[in-house]
């Protein structure tokens, strides 16, 4: 088995992307551990962020954001409300160790990526805003541990230069997984061109994934199809919530059937070998044919198109030796229906 994968027991690596769906609550945080566990993710994300650090106090919010937080409240303002502590999140690492489920968070400034390290998390998460930080795209490579990193709002160009200075940091390629992503919460379909996440893994020759904003399930199970080998989606306890991310999120029971629909897809795929399948051995007999006596048929009688067909079960010679049966003689009797024997 490759040991670059993210996930050693399956290939796709589902993430239950947990967010700032807490809304500021440890304790709503727990909830979404305990969801993302019951709903059959691998792990459950977060997002580890100072404020102050990351957004200037006039920066607008978002458009998405507007309409599902308060008016007139600034992105500071916004971002301040759905901090967790330091100590939150050490709680909710032992919490999701004890549940066993990975646990991950996101960094978005320089402080947040040594504290995620110090509290020892394997895998880092590049959110989409970070793809042309390049301090911070140093900062994360140079700890040399595995990286996802979203695409979000980017051309294929941004992509490469990013993943060039992941590289020469200290990351192996190996170890990057690069995600397709659409930023608009919720994303239209007609935006989603999930074809691109085929384009990065060809143009790039990495690991390739996807992070899904759309409302349904379809498009992440699409994406299991095309290869992908990450798998992020937004949950929420319910999308009625006030908070920016809950309406783009599926709650526990869609999150589930997403995660059914994607090992259901991950067994379809197969190992790419044709070949009968175990269970469908039992039907080849039935469902094949044999050439028969269309008409009884005396011993050194000619077998002609007169006297012989097909028909099933497919116990007797096949018909791809039709023409080598053809003008020969028969050596016995046959009865009408009777599997011919030369």
């Amino acid at each position: 088995m490759d040991s670059a994968r993210i996930n050693e027991m399956k290939k796709i690596f589902i993430i239950a992307e947990a967010g700032v769906n807490h809304n500021g609550s440890a304790a709503l945080a727990k909830r979404l551990i305990d969801a993302a566990l019951r709903s059959g993710a691998d792990a459950v994300k977060f997002q580890t962020f100072r404020s102050e650090m990351c957004v200037t106090k006039s920066a607008p919010k978002a458009l998405y954001q507007t309409r599902t937080t308060l008016k007139g409240e600034s992105q500071l303002e916004m971002s301040r409300k759905l901090e967790l502590s330091d100590e939150d999140f050490r709680v909710l690492r032992d919490y999701a160790a004890k549940k066993g489920i990975m646990f991950l968070s996101t960094p978005f400034d320089l402080e947040s990526v040594d504290f995620l390290d110090k509290l020892g998390l394997k895998i880092f998460k590049i959110p989409s805003g970070e793809i042309v930080n390049l301090p911070y795209l140093r900062k994360v490579g140079g700890l040399r541990k595995k990286i996802i990193m979203s695409t979000g709002m980017s051309d294929l160009r941004e992509v490469k230069k990013a993943l060039s200075v992941l590289i020469k940091s200290g990351t192996a390629k190996r170890d990057v997984t690069v995600l397709h992503c659409n930023t608009e919460y919720p994303t239209p379909m007609k935006d989603v061109n999930l074809s691109a996440m085929v384009t990065i893994r060809k143009s790039l020759g990495v690991r390739v994934g996807y992070s899904d904003h759309t409302l349904g399930i379809e498009v992440p199970v699409a994406a299991a199809a095309l290869g992908a080998e990450v798998i992020e989606k937004h949950l929420t306890l319910d999308r009625k919530m006030k908070g920016p991310d809950h309406r783009a999120s599926l709650e526990p029971d869609d999150f589930r059937k997403m995660v059914i629909s994607i090992r259901n897809i991950e067994m379809a795929l197969g190992d790419g070998n044709k070949r009968p399948s175990p269970s469908e051995l039992k039907n080849k007999n039935m469902a094949r044919k044999s050439i028969v006596a269309s008409r009884p048929i005396k011993k050194g009688g000619v077998f002609s198109e007169y006297n012989i067909t097909v028909k099933r079960p497919g116990t007797g010679m096949s018909p791809m030796r039709w023409d080598k049966v053809m003008g020969r003689t028969a050596k016995k009797d046959f009865m009408e229906d009777e599997a011919i024997r030369l």
